[in-house]
C-alpha cells in the first residue's frame, strides 16, 4: 500500500510539473510576441544581407573568429558569483548636470552625453543621435538593468528634431524601443547596419527613413555630411535569434570635423585598418565599460580602449558605455578610473564629461574630470 501511495504522490508531482512547465512555456511565447523583441529580417531585405559579404552559413561573422565566452561557462558563473565587486552601482545617486539645450543647439560643435552608450551631438547645424535609450532600463525582462539613480537626466520628449539617428546595433542597451517610438515623429534619417530596418519599420518608421548599409557603405547625406559604415567586432540579437542584423561602427564627416562613432567592439585590428583608410579622427566615440575576460573579445578592456583610439589615429578620445547600467562584474565606475590611468600614461588627450554636462568640441578638456569621485 505504501509503494501505491508513493507511486501516486510521484505522479501527482509529474504532472504538476509538466503543467506548471507548459505554462510558464506558453507564457513566455506569448511575452516574446512583444513589438520590443523586434522582427527578424524578411523579403527583399533578406535578400540583401544574403548578398553580404559578411553574411554566412545564415549569420552575420566577425573579420576575426569571435567567440562570445573566451572561458569556461562554469568560470563565468564562478566570477559572477564570488569575485563580482561589491560597487557594480553607485552607493548614492550618480553625479549628472541638467542639459542646457539652449546652450547646447548654439554650439558650432557640441555634445551631450546621456550615459552608457547614448549621446547627442550638435555638429554644423545637425542635429544627431546615437544609441539612445531613455526608457530607464536596458533590458526587456521588467524591472531588471535599471538605470542608476539619478542618470536619467532627460525623456525623448525633451529632445529637438533629430536630422541623424544612429543604431550601432540592435540589443536592448543601445537600441530602446520605448524610445525609439517616441522618436519616430522627429528623426529625419536613421542610419543602421544590414537588417535592423526590420524593427523599425515593425515599430512605425518610414522605409524613407531608414538607410541601412553593409561595412564599408558610404552615404552622402548632404550638406557636406557623409557616413562611412565601418567594422566592430561584436555580435546582435534580441531574442533566440543572433547575428542576424548587422553590428556596425561609423566614420561622420561634417563641414569641419571628421568622427568615428564606436558602438560595441571587442579589440582587433580592424581599427588600424580603418585609421589607415579613414584616418586621422578630430574625435572617436568608443565603448569602455561592461568588460570581462569571459568575454574579452567582444568588449574591450579599458587599456584596449586607449589604443585603439591610437591606432585610429585620433586626436580626442571620448569614452562611452559605462555610468548607466550594470552589465559586468566590474565597479561602476572602474573603466572611467583606469581609462584614465591609461590615457595620461600614453598621453592620450581624454574626454570625460558628466552626464548632461554640456560640451563644445571646438573649445573641449582634455584631460580626466574625474567627476566619478566625487
Amino acid at each position: 500500500m505504501t509503494t501505491r501511495n508513493n507511486s501516486n504522490k510521484w505522479l501527482r508531482f509529474l504532472k504538476k510539473t509538466i503543467l506548471g512547465l507548459t505554462v510558464l512555456i506558453a507564457f513566455i511565447g506569448l511575452y516574446m510576441m512583444h513589438p520590443q523583441f523586434g522582427r527578424r529580417p524578411s523579403g527583399e531585405r533578406l535578400q540583401r544581407i544574403q548578398l553580404s559579404k559578411q553574411f554566412k552559413d545564415g549569420k552575420f561573422r566577425n573579420m576575426s573568429p569571435t567567440p562570445q565566452l573566451t572561458q569556461p561557462w562554469t568560470v563565468a558563473l564562478y566570477d559572477y558569483f564570488f569575485k563580482r565587486s561589491n560597487e557594480t552601482s553607485p552607493r548614492h545617486a550618480i553625479s549628472t548636470m541638467n542639459i542646457d539645450w539652449t546652450k547646447l543647439l548654439s554650439q558650432s560643435n557640441g555634445l551631450v552625453w546621456f550615459g552608457h552608450s547614448s549621446y547627442f551631438l550638435r555638429l554644423d547645424g545637425k542635429n544627431i543621435l546615437v544609441d539612445p535609450v531613455f526608457s530607464g532600463s536596458a533590458s526587456p525582462i521588467p524591472g531588471s538593468v535599471k538605470a542608476f539613480k539619478g542618470a536619467d537626466v532627460s525623456t525623448a520628449d525633451d529632445l529637438p528634431q533629430i536630422d541623424f539617428l544612429f543604431i550601432s546595433h540592435d540589443h536592448y542597451d543601445h537600441m530602446d524601443y520605448k524610445t525609439l517610438k517616441a522618436l519616430q515623429p522627429r528623426v529625419g534619417k536613421v542610419i543602421v547596419g544590414l537588417g535592423v530596418g526590420s524593427h523599425l519599420e515593425y515599430w512605425g518608421y518610414r522605409p524613407e527613413q531608414i538607410i541601412e548599409k553593409d561595412w564599408w557603405d558610404q552615404v552622402d547625406l548632404g550638406n557636406g555630411f557623409q557616413v562611412t559604415v565601418t567594422l566592430a567586432r561584436h555580435f546582435s540579437g534580441r531574442s533566440i535569434f543572433t547575428a542576424n542584423t548587422l553590428w556596425a561602427s561609423y566614420v561622420l564627416q561634417t563641414p569641419s570635423l571628421k568622427l568615428y562613432l564606436g558602438g560595441d567592439s571587442g579589440y582587433d585590428s580592424h581599427f588600424k585598418e580603418i585609421g589607415s583608410q579613414l584616418g586621422p579622427f578630430d574625435l572617436a566615440i568608443l565603448e569602455n565599460g561592461q568588460y570581462d575576460l569571459s568575454w574579452k573579445h567582444i568588449h574591450m578592456m579599458p587599456e584596449e580602449v586607449v589604443q585603439a583610439a591610437h591606432d585610429l589615429k585620433a586626436t580626442l578620445l571620448f569614452p562611452v558605455h559605462s555610468s548607466k547600467f550594470v552589465l559586468a562584474n566590474h565597479a561602476w565606475n572602474e573603466p572611467l578610473e583606469r581609462i584614465s590611468a591609461e590615457a595620461t600614461k600614453q598621453q592620450q588627450p581624454l574626454l570625460t564629461p558628466m552626464i548632461g554636462q554640456v560640451i563644445s568640441l571646438d573649445q573641449a578638456p582634455t584631460g580626466p574630470s574625474y567627476w566619478w569621485r566625487k
